[in-house]
């Protein structure tokens, strides 16, 4: 494993064993049905059971970003975002919160108003250009994604003539822009499935190892999409053994973060490579 960590609140989370980031959609729409959370009593059991079963973040998202997403105006997302966030910090003000969302405005009141810790930003600053700089003000960890397009159009930008080149040029011209702005904790995420195709997905995973050029912790997010379910031919409810799998695949290269529904099942993942890592 590595030695990388990240700054929260100006507590330091090491990342020496990675950790898991649970899932919470406040969505009606996400691709997985089991990921679907709009009562407070069902918020509630999510974020109980992210907690007990050992998840370090939890990432809360109020805009579906699956392919061919309905498009949500910036105050319908912040009105689904304001039900979880109240809930969380009434009952679970410890807890390390991440908002899922490519809008600056969003991301600044979450942070200010609601005590979010991280910024988990699909577009990599693309899709709101005040993103970086309001990031830089906000001094939390940014989550930098690599994506084409918009959640609406990304599946119509798969066209590469070097994958892993391409994304290596991506990732670098961003960070450098993020640390002349002052952002000090960035976190890489390839994007699996976002404007890539199956098999793309599969030459990134085996190439994973590539983007530790930079030296930043790595966010890998697989959990049930449809890189496993289209390849296997089941559904995303079927998907939980591949999600495993590729979760497992992923520590091996690198990982230290593994955004998941299933959280229980993923911490097993990292406790078993983990010490399979250790042994002589």
């Amino acid at each position: 494993m590595n030695c990388k960590s990240l700054n929260i609140k100006g507590m330091i989370m090491p990342l020496d064993t990675p950790v898991i980031m649970g899932i919470l959609n406040v969505t009606p729409d996400s691709f997985f049905l089991g990921s679907r959370k709009k009562t407070e009593k069902e918020i509630d059991e999510r974020v109980q059971e992210i907690l007990s079963g050992g998840g370090t973040i939890i990432d809360l998202g109020g805009y579906s970003s699956r392919p061919d997403a309905a498009f949500v105006d910036e105050q319908e997302e912040m009105k689904r975002l304001t039900v979880a966030l109240e809930l969380l910090n009434r009952y679970y003000p410890d807890a390390i919160l991440s908002v899922d969302t490519f809008r600056s405005e969003i991301a600044r009141r979450c942070v200010e108003d609601y005590g979010v810790a991280v910024v988990n930003d699909i577009s990599g600053g693309e899709l709101d250009p005040k993103m970086f700089e309001t990031v830089a003000r906000l001094q939390v960890p940014y989550i930098l994604m690599h994506m084409k397009g918009t959640p609406q159009t990304m599946q119509q930008h798969t066209d590469y003539t070097d994958l892993i080149g391409e994304m290596q040029l991506y990732f670098a011209s961003r960070v450098r822009k993020l640390h002349l702005l002052g952002v000090n904790d960035i976190i890489l995420d390839p994007g699996f499935g976002f404007s890539k195709t199956v098999d793309q997905n599969y030459r990134l995973m085996r190439h994973l190892k590539d983007f530790a050029l930079l030296n930043l912790p790595l966010l890998v997010g697989i959990s049930r999409k449809s890189m496993i379910y289209k390849f296997l031919e089941t559904t995303p409810e079927e998907s939980l053994n591949g999600t495993t799998v590729l979760n497992t695949i992923a520590l091996l290269n690198g990982a230290d973060i593994l955004r998941v529904h299933d959280v229980k099942e993923a911490v097993e993942v990292v406790c078993l490579v983990t010490n399979y890592s250790k042994a002589d």
